[in-house]
């Protein structure tokens, strides 16, 4: 049997070749958190992390390149603000318009 702990923010792929993260675990309630790479969210006992283990449906692997596959992430998580501050690329003063134009 293949003996791999799971680690809170440790990756893994799974039987499907599926990349998920340990985002939690709960000794007392003897469960662990996981989250797929596409943000889906599911959680397993230590017994069936265990048979996957026995089964060698589990390897460690490294995190993905792109890892905002599973973030939300906000303007506002990133420091900075974005706005419209679009310019116009010309402007007119209408006192030198003809006067139709005005």
């Amino acid at each position: 049997m293949n003996v791999l702990k799971p680690e809170i923010g440790e990756w893994y792929r799974g039987a499907t070749n599926a990349l998920f993260e340990i985002v939690a675990i709960d000794d007392e309630d003897q469960t662990i958190e996981i989250q797929y790479f596409d943000g889906t969210v599911e959680e397993m006992d230590f017994d069936a992390w265990n048979e996957l283990l026995k089964d060698e449906s589990i390897e460690a692997a490294d995190a993905p390149e792109d890892w905002s596959g599973s973030v939300d992430v906000d303007s506002e998580d990133l420091g900075r603000e974005f706005e419209d501050n679009a310019q116009p690329q010309w402007s007119a003063d209408s006192s030198r318009l003809s006067p139709r134009l005005r």
